[in-house]
């Protein structure tokens, strides 16, 4: 599947300095400082394409976007993926709802997706991989978890055992309880009869009149979730063989981390017979008006949206990015437009002949973003900045202002 446009990438001055790479890791809890090596993988979960790119999309693959901008400044190679769950659930169901095909729905959000991403300035993945595209990958799969004996029938429908990973909750820290509210709530099913643990994942659903489905060795029907994402990555990002881990970063939303993640990673390391992900990490959720947006709440905020009412698409990204990513936060109109009167500010300010000192707000940035992606220190010093050159005076000294424009960009995102 095609993705969407390259983005240039400036280039910066090897005078400034970049530490590693520190990100928060949800299995152990704590900051954890990426090796340093030439290579890095990343897989990101895409979206199931029955709605357009909502502010909490936007606010995931911005974050995202920042762990490879950052890599890749660095002069590292970043191989990313990206699935996009083109047949699930909710994309039927919401085609049934409104009379259309099933495959005109989930084409026409890709391209508005493929659109916001673009408008937004993210870095293309690597590999853009469909579940439609990618289902002989998932077939090979589940036929390595049969060989491993982890996967049973229940009605012709395949689930695999989660608990064949010695491992299975050390991601997500939940108690059995929460995982069987949250599975629950989350698409799983966990009072089904005849599954052997309550938590066990679907693999193979066989078919049900009026959906779609492909044949298999299993009978006609199509894949579970999980096992999409973890065939998917296993199959496009070259896995590490001389790490303890397949891949460097998980990464999606925070509400993937159970059951999706944690489930997938289970199966992968029955797979991969190690361990998956070196740092699993995840962007908080956002909010409107007090609660989270959601499909169900009718209170999505679309970057498509915005974008044609007149937003700056480069004042969106700024909105989103400066408050912590990890944290799940609310969005406001005011958020919007005071991104908007500070962009226009900075563009001003770089368009004088001259401007305050650039080196040292360039390397906070850097070492801002070093640390766990701290996109509010990098915003305050960049408020600073333009303080300063609010009292420059002739006998100062001057900064670079095609410098700091290039690594606003660069590291960023923000085109100017």
């Amino acid at each position: 599947m095609n993705s969407w446009s390259e983005v240039y990438l400036p280039p910066i001055d090897h005078k400034f300095l970049f530490p590693p790479l520190s990100l928060h890791d949800s299995a152990t809890r704590s900051a954890v400082a990426l090796p340093i090596k030439s290579d890095y993988t990343m897989y990101v979960c895409g979206i199931t394409p029955y709605d357009a790119t909502h502010l909490g999309h936007a606010a995931t693959y911005l974050t995202f976007d920042l762990v490879n901008r950052y890599l890749t400044a660095m002069g590292k190679k970043v191989h990313f993926v990206e699935n996009i769950t083109d047949v699930d659930d909710p994309l039927l169901e919401r085609a049934n709802r409104d009379g259309i095909d099933w495959k005109d729905l989930a084409h026409s959000q890709i391209d508005l997706f493929r659109g916001d991403m673009s408008d937004l300035h993210v870095i293309p993945p690597e590999n853009y991989i469909g579940a439609v595209e990618a289902i002989p990958l998932i077939i090979e799969a589940i036929e390595e978890l049969q060989e491993a004996d982890t996967v049973y029938s229940v009605d012709g429908d395949l689930y695999f055992q989660v608990n064949a990973d010695e491992k299975f909750g050390t991601r997500s820290h939940l108690s059995k309880e929460e995982m069987l509210t949250i599975f629950a709530q989350r698409g799983g099913d966990p009072m089904r009869s005849g599954k052997k643990d309550p938590l066990d994942a679907l693999v193979w659903l066989s078919h049900r009149p009026g959906e779609p489905s492909w044949p298999s060795p299993f009978g006609a029907g199509r894949p579970g979730w999980h096992i999409e994402c973890c065939a998917i990555a296993m199959a496009y990002l070259p896995l590490d063989t001389h790490s303890d881990y397949m891949i460097d970063i998980q990464g999606g939303g925070s509400d993937l981390l159970f059951p999706h993640h944690e489930m997938g990673a289970a199966q992968s390391r029955i797979l991969g017979k190690k361990d998956y992900a070196r740092i699993y990490m995840y962007a908080g959720m956002i909010g409107l008006d007090g609660e989270k947006m959601s499909k169900s709440k009718g209170n999505l905020v679309f970057v498509s949206t915005l974008i044609n009412q007149g937003s700056d698409p480069m004042a969106i990204r700024m909105a989103l990015l400066q408050q912590e990513y990890s944290q799940d936060r609310m969005w406001s109109n005011e958020q919007l437009l005071e991104a908007t009167v500070f962009i226009n500010e900075i563009r001003l300010l770089l368009s004088r002949p001259e401007v305050a000192p650039t080196d040292w707000l360039i390397q906070e940035i850097i070492d801002s973003l070093s640390n766990n992606l701290d996109t509010p220190r990098a915003f305050r010093a960049l408020r600073k900045w333009c303080e300063t050159c609010a009292t420059i005076s002739e006998t100062d000294p001057i900064g670079s202002a095609g410098e700091l424009s290039r690594v606003l960009d660069l590291l960023l995102g923000i085109a100017l």
